[in-house]
C-alpha cells in the first residue's frame, strides 16, 4: 500500500442490522468495482485490493449511531458509474440525499450523489474529471 493515492487506511461504519447492511452494501459496492475483502464475526471488510471500509457491530455492544455531519464518499470511475451506484442504492433501499449531478459548490471538476444508506449513514458516490482538477488547480497559471 505504499503507493496508494489515498491517505485513508479504512473507514468502520456500525448497523443494528448486520445482515441487512451487508446485503446493502453486497448489491451496492461492486457498481464502483469494490468486492469483500475480509469477514470477522460481525464485520465485513469491503475494497478493491485491501480492506478500505467496514460493516460491522459496534465492538462495544452498545446500539450504532449515525454521526450528524459524517458521511462517507467513494470514487466512482465515471459520471456513469455515478448513476448506476445511486440507482443500486435506491433499489435496496436506500433513501435519496441528492441525486448524481454537478454540485458547483464543491467545484467544476465534482460530480456526485448522495444517498442514506438502511442505518441512516450518508453515502456518496463522485467522479472528479482529473484533466479538469489539473486545468484548473494543478498546472493552472499563478
Amino acid at each position: 500500500m505504499e503507493d496508494s493515492p489515498s491517505i485513508i487506511s479504512h473507514l468502520s461504519i456500525g448497523t443494528n442490522d448486520f445482515d441487512r447492511a451487508v446485503a446493502f452494501y453486497d448489491a451496492v459496492l461492486p457498481t464502483l468495482g469494490c468486492k469483500r475483502i475480509m469477514e470477522h464475526s460481525g464485520a465485513v471488510a469491503y475494497g478493491k485490493q485491501y480492506p478500505e471500509f467496514w460493516v460491522q457491530t459496534p465492538i462495544n455492544g452498545q446500539p450504532a449511531s449515525v454521526g450528524n455531519g459524517t458521511h462517507i464518499g467513494f470514487i466512482a470511475p465515471t459520471k456513469e458509474a455515478v448513476h448506476v451506484f445511486y440507482e443500486a442504492a435506491l433499489a435496496a433501499g436506500a433513501t435519496d440525499e441528492g441525486a448524481p449531478g454537478a454540485r458547483p459548490d464543491y467545484g467544476e471538476p465534482y460530480y456526485g450523489c448522495f444517498v442514506r444508506d438502511l442505518d441512516g449513514h450518508k453515502i456518496e458516490a463522485s467522479y472528479w474529471d482529473m484533466q479538469l482538477v489539473h486545468a484548473l488547480y494543478i498546472d493552472a497559471p499563478e
